[in-house]
């Protein structure tokens, strides 16, 4: 069904290869909007593509991109202003875990969280940010976490990452809500997606939690809702977010309740 706030509008997404990103993209389109992919993988973008542009009869425009790689992600976002002229809205969703004690993690592996997960969605905030304040509006999401509210074992740098993601959200949302600009927070628990192939490869934690994940085509149903207004978090699950604040009031209290909760990584 078409909305009217997204109607023509241009909404670019990192990380629209699967998972989210494509769900993402998919009601982008449903809602009569025009979704810009960006991701590494050429070939799955072309099949998203595709099956959007078949289903409902828009055009979906796709970029590779490895985003981790400035110049490259420079380049792409040069030509996406030289091919369409402005773009309404960003959704940073490209993001990596690779859930390991700090002790025995790979530095290839914590450089590419912090790479991926903050670095590369501020530059791409910050290349995109003086076209929309040139325009006088633009709409800003990023995902970030609940991990970046409660940290637990085995997560301390993707915790770390989201916790910057969730700082810098806050500090922009400040610095540009008298230019036009909506600046959103994503905070989500675990949800059904590829994600976990990488972050935990034994897969021990999805199936300790595979009662609890979110359907990633329920949770971009609700991010593509919120485009175009003033909404400063998206938070889910809400038991999850409950606790989360819980845990800001009393951090060591739930430390110890949710100890073997915490370390089921």
């Amino acid at each position: 069904m078409v909305n009217r706030k997204l109607a023509g509008k241009k909404i670019l997404i990192t990380g629209a290869s699967g998972g989210i990103g494509m769900f993402l993209a998919i009601h982008v389109a449903r809602a009569g909007g025009t979704p810009i992919l960006v991701a590494r993988s050429v070939g799955k973008l072309q099949i998203v593509s595709h099956k959007i542009e078949e289903s409902f009869q828009v055009s979906c425009y796709y970029y590779k991109a490895d985003l981790q790689d400035g110049v490259e992600t420079k380049s792409v976002l040069d030509q996406i202003y030289f091919d369409h002229g402005s773009v309404d809205a960003v959704i940073n969703n490209a993001g990596v875990a690779i859930f390991s004690y700090v002790a025995e993690a790979e530095w290839q592996d914590i450089e590419q969280m912090i790479d991926l997960n903050v670095t590369s969605l501020i530059r791409t905030t910050h290349q995109l940010l003086p076209h929309f304040i040139k325009q006088n509006h633009g709409h800003i999401i990023n995902i970030a976490s609940q991990a970046g509210k409660m940290a637990t074992p085995k997560s301390a740098v993707y915790s770390a990452s989201k916790h910057a993601v969730i700082g810098f959200t806050n500090a922009l949302r400040m610095e540009v809500e008298k230019r036009g600009i909506f600046v959103t927070a994503v905070n989500l628990g675990p949800v059904r997606t590829n994600f976990f192939q990488k972050a935990d490869p034994t897969g021990s934690y999805q199936k300790s939690v595979d009662s609890l994940m979110l359907h990633p085509n329920k949770v971009a149903y609700v991010i593509v809702q919120s485009l175009f207004t003033k909404c400063r978090e998206i938070n889910s699950p809400a038991w999850m977010n409950a606790g989360s604040r819980l845990y800001q009031i009393a951090p060591t209290l739930m430390e110890r309740v949710l100890e073997k909760q915490f370390n089921k990584k």
